[in-house]
């Protein structure tokens, strides 16, 4: 899973006004129409999920709550991590 704020430029503490405004600027940048580029499409769709994540109070607060823990990438390798570092000192 990708960091939403870096997609749109923004910091974690970004206002709903500044993250609606960063969409149009980078959904405008990277739109497939006007962007020529090859990876213009897999950009736009990261822009588009990203204001759809951070524009939903409810999405946002479980985006960051998982942020917070360092779950982004995924949730469950992350746990699998943590129980194997556990278990390892543990059996020590």
């Amino acid at each position: 899973m990708q960091d939403h704020y870096a997609a749109l430029g923004l910091s974690s503490a970004a206002s709903l006004a500044e993250i609606k405004k960063a969409f149009r600027l980078r959904a405008s940048q990277y739109h497939p129409d006007r962007n020529a580029s090859p990876d213009a499409p897999q950009l736009f769709r990261a822009v588009q999920t990203a204001y759809e994540v951070l524009s939903d109070d409810e999405r946002r607060k479980n985006y960051d709550d998982n942020r917070r823990r360092g779950l982004l990438d995924s949730p469950i390798d992350t746990a699998i991590e943590i129980w194997h570092n556990y278990l390892n000192e543990a059996l020590k």
